[in-house]
């Protein structure tokens, strides 16, 4: 299967954050939803891939390329949606689409103000007067109006209603539609990613836990609950996260070293990256030891 983004022992060092080693790909076809807490380095991550931060180390290739030498044809077909975004604030929709039929090769004015339609967006208003949500919007018209053939979208549906979020995963849907494209995308709303993605890469602290398949993903992980002593009875690696409340001990386990007798609930995307992120590791070893 062929990449269009291949990340392989990226670094980058920041006074207080380094991203580490990080590696995983984007195949063609294929959705990648990028998860993670705040901080974890999604964004830098995601900077670097369209050069706006310069790594430290490791390799990026899109397109089979390396990122840096990608010519003005290549990055055309990159459409991006950043968390912030970028759009000079004077210019309405008119003066954004004039603008960008000198940016991109295969700017489509039609599809643009056709998009701007379907988001109820103003044609004479300009950027600095429409909201973030708006703001986001024209931004997914701009990154969908100009041919490209893969999406790098950071929170593309922040400060959106859900109605708004729906529409825009139905666009998304669409692009998918050609099997020559692919999509990665950070969210924070972990439904919108359960709905659209492929895949699922998990960043913290700064390194790649993850990146598997959405549906192995559930085939894989569970939840349990009991008691924090019942923890210690279950063979070693089947907990992989725990943590402990005022009503019991739940956990993160890997269903196939559960006992058949052990009832066991669905596993989330959210709940797998909340169970990594915050829950206790060393499990078995520790409740033994307590117990002693």
């Amino acid at each position: 299967m062929t990449d269009l983004i291949k990340i392989e022992k990226l670094r980058k060092n920041f006074k207080d954050f380094s991203l580490t080693d990080v590696t995983f790909r984007v195949p063609q076809g294929v959705v990648v939803g990028f998860i993670g807490e705040n901080g974890a380095g999604k964004s830098t991550t995601i900077k670097s891939i369209l050069g706006l931060v310069n790594p430290d180390g490791g390799k990026i290739e899109v397109f089979g390329k390396p990122a840096a030498a990608l010519s003005r044809e290549d990055k055309n077909r990159i459409g991006a949606v950043l968390g912030e975004t970028a759009l000079p604030e004077n210019l309405n929709l008119q003066d954004i689409d004039g603008v960008m039929k000198y940016i991109f090769t295969h700017w489509d004015t039609g599809k643009f103000f056709a998009l701007a339609e379907k988001f109820a967006l103003p044609k004479d208003k300009k950027v600095k007067d429409f909201s973030r949500g708006m703001r986001q919007k024209v931004s997914l018209a701009v990154a969908l109006s100009h041919g490209a053939r893969l999406l790098i979208l950071d929170e593309p549906t922040s400060g959106l209603d859900p109605v708004a979020r729906d529409e825009i995963l139905e666009l998304l849907y669409d692009f998918m539609q050609d099997e020559t494209h692919s999509i990665l995308i950070s969210s924070h709303i972990v439904s919108d990613l359960e709905k659209l993605c492929d895949y699922i890469a998990f960043i913290h602290g700064g390194r790649i836990v993850f990146e598997e398949e959405k549906d192995v993903l559930s085939e894989k992980y569970a939840i349990w609950r009991g008691t924090y002593e019942a923890l210690g009875e279950f063979e070693p690696g089947a907990v992989v996260s725990y943590m402990r409340g005022e009503y019991g001990t739940s956990a993160l386990v890997l269903r196939d070293k559960m006992p058949a007798s052990q009832p066991l609930e669905h596993a989330g995307i959210e709940d797998i990256m909340l169970y990594f992120v915050r829950g206790g590791k060393g499990q078995i070893a520790e409740v033994k030891q307590c117990l002693v």
